[in-house]
């Protein structure tokens, strides 16, 4: 049995605010951004340890033909997404949501 996602409220701000943001440069690209995020959160759920960890017990899974990564830790009863995190920000913004 796969374990749930949960998004922490930031890290789904952070993805709502990049779908809008590829929506408004295209439209139809923030919809091409969601598909590849749904693709990386399918993996995550099929194989929640497969990814490295990078900063204590969170882990990153990087999403396809964009330059975003899911930062996310596996607890025993959930996976929890810390963050939707463009690779350019700096990773200090998302490490206080351990």
């Amino acid at each position: 049995m796969s374990l749930p996602i949960v998004f922490r409220v930031e890290a789904q701000a952070e993805f709502d605010q990049a779908f809008d943001w590829y929506e408004q440069q295209r439209r139809g690209l923030g919809v091409e951004f969601l598909t590849c995020v749904t693709e990386v959160l399918d993996r995550i759920q099929s194989f929640p340890e497969a990814c490295e960890i990078v900063f204590e017990d969170a882990r990153r899974a990087i999403v396809a033909k964009f330059p975003y990564l899911v930062l996310y830790k596996v607890e025993p009863d959930r996976i929890v997404i810390l963050a939707v995190f463009h690779s350019k920000r700096d990773p200090q913004i998302w490490r206080y949501r351990m």
